[in-house]
């Protein structure tokens, strides 16, 4: 999981190479830990031809909803892992409205959720 911060106006396709580049290291049962993922599932926002070349150039296959051609309904079972996400980082009021003015203390906060969110979800599988 990799967690940015930017502001309000910003549109999210322009954020897409920072978010992939700050995906950890997936590491697997043997060889060199895979850096990036296979594929990248996207909705109509990221419907751009740079988004699909950054994808591209770091060998990750896009597979992005076009805007006017496909329905965005097949990529609801991907959606809903996204905006369940949303949901439980919203669990944390102090979250859901901005309160804090510095970004690095709101930053903290929300590495500080993502961390208890893992640590629940280990809770439960074992």
């Amino acid at each position: 999981m990799a967690v940015g911060l930017s502001a309000a106006n910003t549109h999210d396709s322009v954020l897409l190479e920072p978010m992939v580049d700050a995906v950890p290291a997936i590491k697997g049962p043997c060889g060199r830990p895979r850096r990036r993922p296979a594929k990248l599932h996207g909705d109509k926002g990221y419907d751009y031809p740079r988004c699909r070349r950054v994808l591209r150039r770091l060998g990750i296959t896009p597979r992005i909803a076009r805007r006017g051609v496909e329905s965005s309904q097949r990529l609801g079972r991907h959606r809903y892992v996204v905006e369940r996400s949303l949901a439980w980082l919203m669990g944390y009021r102090r979250l859901e409205v901005r309160y804090e003015r510095r970004d690095d203390i709101l930053l903290g906060l929300v590495h500080l959720a993502c961390a208890l969110i893992c640590l629940s979800l280990n809770q439960v599988k074992a």
